[in-house]
């Protein structure tokens, strides 16, 4: 799925001589937490997030008096003063994985969508990347997440889809993660029914060891000495 597809469209945006009072209002208003600051022809100049209002702000260790003066002075200071400039974008038709694996190389929220001309054309946050992949995982519907240890072999992928087939059951999505023995594979299908039982006798019975999904996930995790 391309970004394109499920970016956000419906954009607040600031021109570069907004106050910072305006922007922090505009930001609490609408719970959120970027905003693209753009020319008069929709061209991306910058961002401001959350984080940049919070640095803007005067210390907390000041009296309560000097703070109040010295933030309504601050507040006052434009956006383009404290805006990233030149900020990390990406193109409507990257992946949501290209997007993913960028916002996790670069520790960033959310990326501005661009054309070739630099004109902003959405954005894509972590929260409109969560709800991208619920919709395609289907775990958006009532089901089962199952988790399966397999041999790292051929057709073992085939053996768990026909026998959640042979129950009638759709299949939401599958996921495959590595597990700690490299000739081993844990296998997460997402069943569309809450009902189970069979579907996991037939597993074991076929050879196949099933986890909790949770339980599985928190072993995986380092362990602390």
């Amino acid at each position: 799925m391309f970004v394109s597809e499920t970016m956000a469209t419906d954009l607040i945006t600031v021109r570069p001589d907004t106050t910072l009072k305006e922007a922090k209002g505009l930001m609490q208003e609408k719970n959120i937490r970027h905003l693209p600051v753009v020319d008069e022809v929709g061209k991306l100049l910058g961002i401001v997030t959350d984080r940049d209002m919070r640095d803007a702000q005067p210390s907390s260790l000041l009296d309560e008096e000097t703070y109040a003066r010295t933030y309504e002075r601050v507040m006052e200071h434009r956006v383009e003063e404290i805006m990233s400039k030149e900020p990390l974008t990406i193109s409507g038709f990257y992946t949501l994985q290209d997007t993913l694996l960028v916002m996790g190389k670069k520790k960033v929220g959310a990326l501005p969508v661009i054309n070739e001309d630099g004109m902003l054309e959405g954005i894509m946050s972590t929260r409109d990347l969560l709800r991208a992949f619920v919709n395609i995982m289907g775990i958006g519907e009532p089901g089962t997440l199952l988790c399966i240890l397999v041999q790292e072999r051929p057709g073992q992928m085939k053996k768990i889809v026909d026998i959640i087939t042979e129950e009638n059951v759709s299949l939401g999505s599958v996921m495959v993660a590595k597990y700690w023995d490299k000739e081993k594979r844990a296998v997460f299908p997402y069943v569309m029914t809450q009902n189970v039982i069979r579907i996991k006798e037939k597993l074991q019975a076929e050879g196949f060891e099933l986890f909790d999904p949770m339980s599985w996930y928190l072993d995986q995790l380092p362990q602390k000495k």
